[in-house]
């Protein structure tokens, strides 16, 4: 194509686009380009409104799109000052993403669960290389809270949870911690509805009791085969006894 042509091209494209949209390309170019880093102030409303030559309600209306995909940060000072920094929070956007699709049935618990194994043994095999003492005394605090037979079913969840994400922040891979967090509380609202329903609750705390301290027992052994084998049989037997899930 010539250039003219491509240009032609190009020039709709962007006319085709919704205002709002433009301002969001004009982002994401200065992302990838290198030009707009983590940290990085936008321009002012109105300076920004002017270089991409459209309405400041537009800019406002791509500021909120980019906010709500863990891109943006607004923030006001003293006096007014302020303003809106690139920022790296992807797994806030990631969990409001997951929890409303599996919330609508468009990502199965079934699918849900079987990326949670592949990311969890990744997480757990590296945890178990890498993992330091204040981080394995972290896990173990989690571990021994569970052991609590005072604890509500919300309280064991919350707990289950954050030893599941110590692993993952101990694996020092950022994404598979960012969509390890997304995963479980995508799925905390059905988890919790199904546990509350359960009439053998204590047993089935006493079977996760197990299974997370014999994962504990195998990242200290720094046996990282055996964590990850033990972590995912963990995650499967979990779902199987959920069969409230099996449907959603």
């Amino acid at each position: 194509m010539k250039a003219a042509g491509y240009a032609q091209v190009m020039s709709s494209e962007v006319t085709s686009k919704k205002a709002w949209e433009q301002v969001v390309d004009w982002v994401e170019q200065r992302v990838l380009s290198g030009e707009l880093v983590v940290g990085s102030t936008l321009p002012a409303e109105r300076d920004l409104a002017l270089r991409v030559g459209v309405s400041r309600p537009a800019v406002r209306e791509a500021v909120r799109t980019l906010q709500a995909s863990g891109v943006l940060r607004s923030s006001v000072g003293a006096g007014g000052s302020g303003g809106t920094t690139v920022t790296g929070v992807p797994h806030q956007a990631l969990t409001k993403l997951l929890r409303m699709h599996v919330a609508l049935a468009s990502f199965p618990a079934t699918d849900v669960t079987q990326v949670r194994v592949v990311l969890e043994r990744l997480s757990t095999s590296l945890a178990t290389q890498r993992a330091d003492s204040e981080q394995l005394a972290g896990m173990r605090a989690q571990v021994e809270l569970m052991d609590d037979d005072g604890l509500s079913i919300e309280e064991f969840n919350g707990h289950d949870t954050q030893f599941h994400v110590a692993i993952a922040e101990a694996a020092g891979n950022r994404l598979a911690t960012d969509l390890t967090v997304a995963i479980r509380e995508s799925m905390r609202d059905p988890i919790l509805e199904g546990l509350y329903a359960l009439d053998d609750w204590k047993r089935v705390r006493g079977l996760l009791r197990t299974e997370h301290h014999a994962v504990l027992s195998a990242i200290e052994g720094r046996r990282a085969d055996e964590a990850a084998d033990l972590v995912e049989e963990h995650i499967r037997a979990a779902f199987a006894r959920m069969s409230w899930l099996h449907d959603r």
